[in-house]
């Protein structure tokens, strides 16, 4: 790859909105020009749990970016999912738009369940307390109370931050953060994670023991009561990872114990997913939860304020060659069949918000293979269900789908055969259909 392209791509990451845009649309005209090597053509591989750096991506990538590496590589479903916020979701449109790549747009957060609340579910250490998602927003058009919602969650987390960084500062002091100069100037858009602040403490620390041989160690060794030479300091993935699970995680100094009103219910962040034209999405971790272990009955609960999919990270649930040796991959073996039950559809992905995760996970492994058509259905799905409400303004959660698919099992089929047939130039027909127009009219159209 010549200096010009790593240049481009290294500008995909700025900041600066215009100049992202600037570089990509340069990329894409070395890519028409014939002036880039060919790039694959599409795969079965499909990834839609993409985080960009609007809350927190582990190699910097922008919207613009995560569009670019995967179509390089040639996936066949894009998503991107970034926490409590919709920053990048026009940005990420427009760039799959340009190199036609099929994507779509999803949130993810963390809600309660009142019937789970002496259950942990897959937030460790939280009863009740479960990460969940929507998947295929159209927009950010959102108004009136659930525009409130939505604001509400980045301002949620931001003082839950604050809070956090109050108390660890104590515990690491002399290494403390100024937030505002430390934390949030390290983001595009003012939305912090844990991540973001574990970055930050690595990144101070060094700055603070620079030139004091063996200091640095010895802080770390201290504050985290291990062994620091094997961190590779001064700023690793593994110090980050500890500095996270010492300070922020259960039993940790800066750890809070959050109750039923440190998260919205389930049933209120459904209603916000479905509000803003996404579908709302139960997530799965391991199995290996009191929750999890009851995971019928927790699809159940959410399946009755509107969840018709679950997310699925599969890299966390099975060791390649061990196949069902390994108790997670007998957990998600299990869980995917009760999901195909009730027809929900099932969407995976690695979240690259860690150091280490794959970019995409290897469905060609025995334990994946049996399930790619499952997963692509998804992504398909998902990836129709945006097109169509972005054009039209309805989509699989609609009145309209409803009434022609009282079954989820058809619904699911006319969805898959759409996304499979839609392409960037062909979403544009999709603004000429009103909710008069057929499933079969749809389709039709999409192929004049």
């Amino acid at each position: 790859m010549d200096d010009n392209v790593k240049k481009l791509e290294q500008q995909l990451d700025s900041y600066d909105a215009s100049t992202r845009r600037t570089a990509l649309e340069s990329l894409h005209v070395l890519v028409t020009d014939g002036k880039i090597i060919p790039l694959p053509t599409s795969t079965t591989d499909t990834n839609i749990h993409y985080h960009t750096f609007f809350s927190y991506n582990a190699e910097g990538y922008s919207p613009s970016r995560v569009v670019w590496e995967t179509y390089k590589v040639g996936l066949l479903y894009v998503g991107m999912v970034d926490f409590d916020v919709f920053d990048g979701l026009e940005e990420f449109y427009s760039a799959c738009e340009l190199f036609n790549m099929k994507g779509s747009v999803g949130m993810e957060t963390r809600a309660f369940v009142p019937e789970f609340a002496s259950k942990q579910i897959n937030s460790p250490g939280e009863p009740g307390v479960t990460y969940h998602m929507g998947a295929g927003f159209p927009g950010t058009d959102i108004e009136g109370d659930f525009k409130v919602f939505k604001d509400n969650l980045g301002k949620t987390s931001k003082s839950r931050n604050l809070g956090l960084v109050k108390r660890v500062n104590t515990f690491l002091s002399p290494v403390e953060l100024d937030y505002d100069a430390d934390v949030s100037s390290i983001t595009p858009s003012d939305n912090a994670t844990e991540r973001h602040i574990c970055q930050s403490y690595a990144t101070k620390a060094a700055k603070h023991f620079a030139g004091q041989n063996g200091s640095l160690e010895a802080y770390w060794g201290d504050k985290l009561s291990c062994d620091a030479a094997t961190l590779d300091l001064p700023d690793s993935g593994p110090l980050q990872a500890m500095i996270r699970k010492v300070t922020m995680k259960q039993g940790g100094v800066g750890y809070v114990q959050p109750d039923s009103g440190s998260f919205p219910t389930v049933d209120a962040t459904n209603a916000f997913i479905l509000a803003a034209g996404g579908i709302p999405m139960l997530t799965w971790l391991d199995g290996t939860s009191d929750g999890e272990q009851d995971i019928r009955s927790l699809i159940e609960i959410e399946m009755a304020s509107g969840v018709e999919a679950v997310n699925i990270i599969p890299d966390r649930n099975y060791s390649a060659g061990k196949g069902l040796d390994d108790p997670k991959y007998k957990h998600l073996c299990d869980f995917i069949a009760i999901c195909n039950e009730y027809d929900l559809l099932i969407i995976v992905g690695t979240e690259m918000n860690s150091p280490g995760l794959k970019f995409v996970d290897d469905f060609k492994t025995a334990e994946l293979s049996p399930f790619v058509d499952t997963f692509i259905n998804g992504a398909a799905i998902v990836y129709a269900h945006a097109m169509l409400s972005r054009h039209s303004g309805f989509g699989y959660t609609s009145d309209w789908a409803n009434k022609h698919f009282p079954q989820r099992k058809d619904k699911n089929r006319f969805f898959f055969t759409l996304g499979e047939s839609l392409t960037a130039a062909s979403c544009k027909s999709l603004s000429q259909i009103t909710k008069a127009t057929t499933p079969s009219e749809i389709l039709n159209l999409i192929k004049e």
